[in-house]
């Protein structure tokens, strides 16, 4: 019986040593995995959607929260000092996972200035097209309300035979119009 409980012993006192190794590597590793994050993944999405910004988004980027509670990362985009627009990533569901889109709006218009994909895992070929300048072209200047596919109503056509991809772009970018409206006012005052 001692024996049992010596080994009770030895083995927490492993597991809370390992329990305390692993949450100081995620503390530590955090702030370096953001980094990454904003330099490679998010940082090429927003140089495609803010290709002429006089600031640095990725800098001046604010965090805000919805009336949902939802928190959301926003990019501001500045041209001679002036807000002209600001992009958010938001996700939809693709046919591998989830599909991450930058979207960016014209504060001035409340149009969209473009979109960008950060993250994705669809079919090489076929909805790895969502990507491409032929799909994501339809989403500039397109007015908040016409987000949505042709087939639905809107103004958007999907790419042949990646229908789950295409819909789950639009989906990210609806959100991110839903943020968007929800988070205009609180924008507008953090950089006028």
């Amino acid at each position: 019986m001692r024996e049992i409980a010596g080994m009770i012993i030895v083995l927490s006192l492993i597991c809370g040593a390992s329990g305390l190794a692993l949450s100081y590597l995620k503390a530590t590793t955090a702030p370096i995995i953001e980094r990454q994050l904003l330099t490679f993944v998010q940082g090429p999405a927003i140089g495609k959607v803010f290709a002429a910004a006089d600031n640095d988004p990725i800098a001046e980027r604010k965090t805000f929260t919805t009336p949902e509670g939802e928190t959301v990362t926003v990019f501001p985009y500045k041209q001679g000092g002036k807000l002209i627009g600001v992009a958010l990533e938001s996700f939809g569901k693709g046919y591998g996972g989830d599909i991450g889109v930058m979207v960016g709006f014209d504060v001035g218009k409340d149009t969209l200035l473009g979109i960008g994909i950060t993250t994705m895992k669809e079919t090489p070929g076929l909805g790895t097209q969502v990507a491409t300048p032929k799909f994501s072209g339809q989403f500039l200047s397109r007015p908040l309300g016409e987000i949505a596919l042709s087939s639905k109503g809107g103004r958007i056509d999907a790419i042949s035979g990646a229908t789950v991809s295409s819909t789950g772009t639009v989906a990210a970018v609806q959100e991110a119009a839903k943020s968007y409206t929800a988070l205009k006012g609180d924008i507008q005052k953090t950089w006028q």
